[in-house]
């Protein structure tokens, strides 16, 4: 199983991890830690197999002339029973262009007609908490709620990762955007 991720600049990855830490150290959540090398980021599409080969190479054609995209994330979420907490950013049309010109440009490696990535069903979103019981996400969401304001910050890299260790995500590629 793949993912492709989109990752922020490094002042927003620096805050979103501080958010993790506070959650943790307030023994709320230990999800960015359940994961080694866990990142802050969208999930722009998963696969369950695919050449690596070809992939990362339209990985470069796709994304040799992108630009960053600025991102700004005002809105604290829940997906239905699902112990998750996320922030979702302003959708934009760059971002929605962003996303769909991915999966128009890789259209042939789709192998799953039912992903919550694909366009139509994606919500985008940044992971904050999961798989917390009612009440530890009611703490979450206040926490959560109450320490920040908007988030502004860059998509500045999009990164192929291998989820099939549900404990660690490997960085197959990475594709840096124009600045």
């Amino acid at each position: 199983m793949y993912g492709l991720i989109a990752i922020f600049d490094e002042t927003t990855e620096e805050l979103i991890k501080n958010i993790w830490k506070e959650l943790k150290d307030n023994f709320i959540s230990s999800y960015a830690y359940e994961v080694e090398d866990r990142k802050p980021h969208i999930t722009l599409a998963s696969y369950n197999n695919i050449n690596k080969k070809d992939f990362i190479k339209q990985m470069d054609v796709t994304y040799q002339n992108q630009s960053v995209i600025d991102i700004k994330f005002n809105t604290i979420g829940s997906f239905l029973s699902s112990g998750a907490l996320f922030f979702s950013p302003t959708t934009t049309k760059d971002l929605i262009e962003f996303h769909l010109n991915h999966h128009k440009d890789f259209e042939s490696f789709n192998d799953n007609p039912n992903s919550l990535y694909l366009p139509n069903n994606w919500i985008p979103h940044c992971t904050i908490a999961n798989r917390l019981s009612q009440e530890k996400l009611n703490q979450a969401f206040d926490y959560c709620s109450k320490r920040h304001r908007t988030i502004r910050g860059k998509i500045v890299e999009v990164v192929l990762i291998d989820v099939s260790d549900k404990d660690k995500a490997p960085i197959i590629y990475s594709k840096e955007l124009k600045k």
